[in-house]
């Protein structure tokens, strides 16, 4: 239901929710705070391999002198457990999360176009934006893996940079549901994620509870996305997963007389 009275028209009330959703102009204190919140994000979210563990008390100290805001206060969180967890324990957790779990999975492009055709044509429009905008990813990553595009929206600003962030808000709260329900402690930091944009519509809970219901759009592409994982899991990105064997080419029988084969 809008919140908006019903005598107002329609034109007045799309420019109100507009204005509502428009973020307000930053200082440039609050600029560079949201700059390193994005960019912790970033970092935080990625594998957890020896060089993000040793780092890991400045990375608490980052957190610690943030700016008093619910962002900053959910890395706080995030941080302090991340300090005090075995670098196996942390590497096994991370797996479990966003390389094992269909509803998890940091590759933002598949919660909104699925195993579709489409899905290849969003990641070369985000390659040619990172491009548009002079930067290279080097090819480590796809370009819609979470913390490539959050190290976009450091790099490019709130404008532009943090526009896929917005246009993949979904698939953001479906994850952050995910880590929530189970229990995981990266949940903080999607939480910090969602502080920065612009919060969801009746519309964008809808479209959620969809995907909770029924997953991302599928299409046979001549590939099984799910491989020979178990029920309701995909295989992750990168994974080989062999094509669906063609059926037998049938070749139409040879005419018997001149008149019954082509002129």
């Amino acid at each position: 239901m809008s919140p908006l009275p019903s005598t107002i028209p329609a034109l007045v009330r799309t420019r109100v929710r507009a204005a509502v959703r428009r973020p307000a102009r930053l200082t440039p204190e609050e600029a560079e705070a949201r700059t390193l919140v994005l960019r912790m994000c970033s970092l935080l979210l990625q594998y957890p391999d020896a060089e993000l563990t040793a780092a890991r008390p400045v990375l608490a100290a980052a957190a610690e002198a943030l700016p008093a805001t619910p962002a900053a206060g959910h890395l706080a969180d995030f941080t302090s457990w991340f300090a005090g967890q075995e670098p196996e324990e942390l590497e096994r957790h991370y797996v479990e999360m966003f390389d094992l779990r269909r509803k998890s999975s940091l590759y933002l492009t598949y919660y909104l176009h699925g195993d579709t055709r489409r899905r290849g044509m969003a990641l070369l429009t985000l390659n040619q934006r990172y491009k548009a905008a002079g930067w290279d990813t080097d090819g480590g990553e796809l370009p819609d893996h979470l913390p490539v595009v959050l190290e976009f929206a450091a790099l490019a600003g709130a404008g532009g940079g943090e526009a896929p962030l917005r246009q993949h808000r979904r698939g953001l709260e479906l994850i952050h549901r995910a880590l929530t329900d189970a229990g995981s402690p990266y949940r903080h930091v999607l939480a910090a994620l969602l502080t920065l944009l612009p919060p969801p519509t009746e519309a964008d809970r809808a479209a959620v509870a969809l995907l909770v219901a029924e997953g991302p759009p599928n299409e046979d592409v001549g590939l099984d996305p799910y491989g020979t994982y178990g029920d309701g899991e995909f295989a992750p990105p990168g994974t080989f997963v062999p094509p669906v064997p063609a059926p037998p080419t049938r070749v139409p029988p040879a005419p018997t007389s001149r008149t019954e084969g082509p002129r």
